[in-house]
Parts: C-alpha cells; structure tokens; sequence
C-alpha cells in the first residue's frame, strides 16, 4: 500500500551554519567589542550570554535572522525567557523543536481524518505514517496538510508505491 511519513525535523547542518555566521557577525560588530557576550550551539539549545538585557535581545534578534536566513522555519524556535542575575549578567537559550508531539501528532491525524479521504493515520513516535489504497488520495492530504496551519512546521518524507 502507499504511505508516507509526515515529520517535524530541522537539519543541523543548517542550525549549526547559522550559529556560525552569526558567531562571525558577533566578533566584527562593534556595539559587542570587548562585552563578553557568547552564542554557544548545544545540539539542538542555542545558549546566548551578554552582560544586560539589552544586548541579550541584539542577540537573540542576530541568531534569529540568521536562522530565518538559512530556511529553518521559525515553528521550529522555542525561546525561552532571559534570565537576569543580581549582577546584571544575562542569560537565554533557545530551543530548536525536533519531532511531532503528542497532542500536535493527534491533531494533524484528527484532521486528516475530518478530511473524509480514504487514508489512515498512525502515530509512530515523534512521525506520523498515513497510508492509503490511491496514491492520487496521499497527494490530496499532502497538499491538505501543507494548507492548513499546524503549530510545527511539517514536512513529508519516505512516499513508497
């Protein structure tokens, strides 16, 4: 039977380019010379670290265009609040959302399934496989599904005859 997969993942690759140009535009810009800020990849956190909340914010807004530059959509960013310490130290992180969850995985196949296409939906994981008898049926819930707003950006992979 044909089926697919539908997939909430960002490539690494292009995480870990962005942080690199963003880390590159950090060192040359001269509002950051000599403050001590830092942007750190952790796998899949972005750890941001500046001396105010002023700056915190200049850095968040760099990672952020350059992460929008390099395509990763920005249902993909989770950002967290900065912390402020008591000596006006500032800290961030922001979290690149890997995997459907739950709740989310059962609102797409909620959907798919008001969609009244022949097809069934199965959460697998942090993925969904939707199989279906009509390849012409799987096309409909692809284009379906990429209509319809989703809290995570959803992508398609694994379509087998």
């Amino acid at each position: 039977m044909p089926s697919f997969d539908i997939v909430s993942k960002v490539n690494s690759m292009e995480v870990e380019n962005a942080v690199n140009q963003a880390q590159k535009e950090l060192s040359t810009r001269f509002d950051f010379k000599g403050s001590g800020a830092e942007i750190v990849l952790d796998k899949y956190e972005i750890k941001l670290k500046a001396v105010d909340n002023f700056k915190i914010k200049a850095l968040e807004e760099i990672v952020v265009g350059k992460l929008a530059k390099r395509g990763i959509s920005m249902k993909s960013i989770d950002r967290q609040e900065a912390e402020l310490s008591p000596l006006g130290h500032a800290r961030q992180t922001i979290k690149i959302k890997q995997g459907i969850d739950g709740p989310t995985a059962k609102q797409i196949s909620q959907f798919i399934r008001d969609s009244k296409l022949k097809v069934t939906a199965a959460i697998q994981g942090d993925e969904l496989r939707v199989t279906g008898k009509s390849r012409d049926d799987l096309q409909e819930v692809i284009a379906a599904v990429r209509g319809h707003d989703f809290p995570v950006a959803v992508g398609f992979v694994n379509f087998r005859d």
